[in-house]
């Protein structure tokens, strides 16, 4: 578990052992690279996994962001690009190359932002299966990208995503939308609903939102799911 610099200078979290099967990707929240999404990487690392954790705001100084500070992090994520966002990506993908991890056995999994993010990697063939938590851009497309719509027919992995019902900022109907946009992949695709759960039920450090029922359940199913679709070693 510790910070490290890739050698063109990327910012990644790393936790785990080089020597594992399986890599998984963590995507951050609006919020950075913080004590949960590093609580994320470890708990998978803890799983088997080597987990990574890129930076993805190291353009702005790789900012930590308070839950309750919406400004901050609307601000960083307006400096986020598809072409930024592809070479963090690629960057990451590339260091883990070097480790000997190929395509099959990369898992991606983002919440919040990061959900789309992921969403958005699974259409790139740099990985072997990909997870969203609570991922935006469903209807009209975030950071540059095309919508989840339009991407869902490029999907080049198997793909989850896991939504709370109560999500004020992703609709149900967008939701059930997404599933048959997905549905028309070339690959395996899943959506999970909690009937309960706001956006980041899954994170412990947002009481007003967490569900611990359904976090423990979601993640299970990720681990699940990428125990299913990534590389047999």
């Amino acid at each position: 578990m510790t910070e490290k610099k890739l050698p063109n200078g990327f910012p990644v979290y790393v936790a785990g052992s080089a020597d594992a099967h399986h890599a998984v990707i963590v995507i951050q929240e609006a919020f950075g690279v913080n004590d949960h999404i590093r609580s994320v990487a470890d708990r998978f690392a803890e799983a088997g996994y080597f987990a990574v954790a890129p930076e993805l705001f190291h353009r702005d100084g790789s900012p930590e962001v308070a839950y309750d500070d919406f400004p901050a992090a609307m601000k960083y994520m307006a400096n986020l690009t598809k072409e930024g966002i592809t070479n963090d990506l690629n960057a990451t993908t590339d260091f883990l190359a070097t480790l000997d991890f190929t395509a099959a056995d990369i898992g991606i999994i983002g919440y919040c932002m990061g959900g789309t993010v992921s969403f958005y990697a699974a259409t790139l063939g740099t990985v072997g299966a990909a997870a969203s938590f609570y991922g935006g851009g469903i209807e009209n497309g975030r950071f540059g990208f095309p919508s989840l719509l339009e991407l869902a027919p490029h999907l080049k992995c198997p793909w989850l995503g896991l939504y709370g019902d109560q999500d004020q900022g992703i609709p149900i109907e967008q939701v059930e939308a997404l599933r048959a946009a997905a549905a028309k992949a070339p690959v395996r695709t899943e959506i999970v609903r909690y009937a309960d759960c706001q956006h980041g039920f899954h994170c412990e450090a947002r009481p007003a939102v967490y569900n611990e029922a359904a976090a423990v359940d979601a993640h299970q199913c990720t681990l699940d799911f990428f125990d299913v679709e990534l590389s047999v070693k």
